[in-house]
C-alpha cells in the first residue's frame, strides 16, 4: 500500500473529526437515553445474526482497542446463546492513532465478503500490530499475506471513495450518540447502565425476555 494513499485516508478521516480530544480509548458506555435513533444503524453496516431479530446489539468498535478484542468472543457467546433472536450491527469508531487505516482495510475486505475473516485475524494478531495505543497497519499487511487473502485486490479496493464515506458516517454517528469510548454498546437503542461483560449480558437478556 502506497504511503500517499494512507495519508489521503488519514487526512480525510481527521477532517471528519476523528481526532476529537473528547474521545477516550478503552471501555465505555453512553450515558442517558438515546434520542438520535436514526444514527444507531446504517443500512450498509456490517451485520451478523438474524436480520429480522427483535433484539439488536449495536457496537461501536476499534480493531486496535484491546477491550474490544476482549469483548469480541463474549459478544459471540451472547449471539450463540440467543441464536436467531439477536442481530449484531458493527459501527466503526477508529479512536486510536492509525485505526482509520485498519477500518479502511475492513471495509475493503467487505468487497470480497471477507469482513468477518479479516476482523478475526485483526483481533488474533492485535498484540503484534497495535502497540502503546497505536495501530501499525504496515505490520498487519504481512499477516494478510500469510493468511492467503487477496492483498492486491484489497489494496485496489481501498481506492474506492465509498470506503472513506462509510467510515466518516460512522464517526459522525458515534459522536452524535456519545460513543466516546470503545467498545460502546446499545441494545435496542438502550445504552449499558454501566460498563462490563455482565452488564451487557443482562441488558441483552432483558430485551430478549421482553420481546420473545
Amino acid at each position: 500500500m502506497k504511503q500517499s494513499h494512507y495519508m489521503v485516508i488519514a487526512f480525510l478521516l481527521i477532517g471528519a473529526a476523528i481526532g476529537s480530544a473528547a474521545f477516550l480509548q478503552s471501555g465505555g458506555f453512553a450515558p442517558g437515553a438515546v434520542k438520535q435513533s436514526d444514527a444507531l444503524m446504517q443500512d450498509s453496516s456490517p451485520r451478523a445474526g438474524n436480520p429480522d431479530a427483535k433484539v439488536t446489539i449495536v457496537e461501536f468498535f476499534d480493531p486496535a482497542c484491546e477491550t474490544c478484542r476482549r469483548f469480541h468472543p463474549f459478544v459471540k457467546r451472547i449471539m450463540d446463546r440467543h441464536d436467531g433472536k439477536v442481530n449484531l450491527v458493527l459501527r466503526y469508531a477508529p479512536l486510536h492513532q492509525g485505526s482509520d487505516k485498519m477500518v479502511a482495510i475492513l471495509e475493503a475486505a467487505r468487497k470480497q465478503n471477507k469482513f468477518w475473516e479479516v476482523l478475526e485475524l485483526m483481533y488474533d494478531t492485535q498484540p503484534h500490530w497495535a502497540v502503546n495505543h497505536k495501530a501499525n497497519p504496515e505490520i498487519f499487511w504481512q499477516y494478510l499475506v500469510d493468511a492467503g487473502f487477496d492483498v492486491a485486490r484489497l489494496q485496489e479496493d481501498l481506492k474506492d471513495p465509498a470506503i472513506i464515506k462509510a467510515i466518516q458516517q460512522d464517526v459522525a454517528d458515534g459522536q452524535l450518540l456519545g460513543a466516546t469510548r470503545t467498545p460502546t454498546f446499545f441494545v435496542n437503542g438502550k445504552p449499558m447502565p454501566s460498563f462490563g461483560f455482565e452488564q451487557l449480558k443482562d441488558l441483552v437478556q432483558g430485551e430478549v425476555d421482553a420481546n420473545y
